[in-house]
């Protein structure tokens, strides 16, 4: 069984942290960013057990600014 590494995004959704695999599109959260982040592990695990997905690269991940209000 071989290891990937794939990314994260993590956010907060009221009281909860939500976290985001951008490369399998799982998603998964918890009440800590640790939490979060180990759930979101099982649940890639999971879905990759059912749905097996070689992985063509690191997403690019990068900011832009917007205008906002009036």
């Amino acid at each position: 069984m071989a290891t990937q590494t794939y990314s994260a995004v993590l956010s907060r959704e009221g009281d909860w942290i939500v976290a985001t695999c951008p490369e399998v599109g799982t998603t998964s959260q918890g009440k800590t960013h640790e939490e979060a982040l180990a759930n979101l592990k099982e649940a890639t695990e999971l879905y990759l057990e059912e749905f097996p997905s070689p992985v063509s690269g690191r997403p690019l991940f990068t900011t832009f600014e917007a205008m906002v209000g009036g």
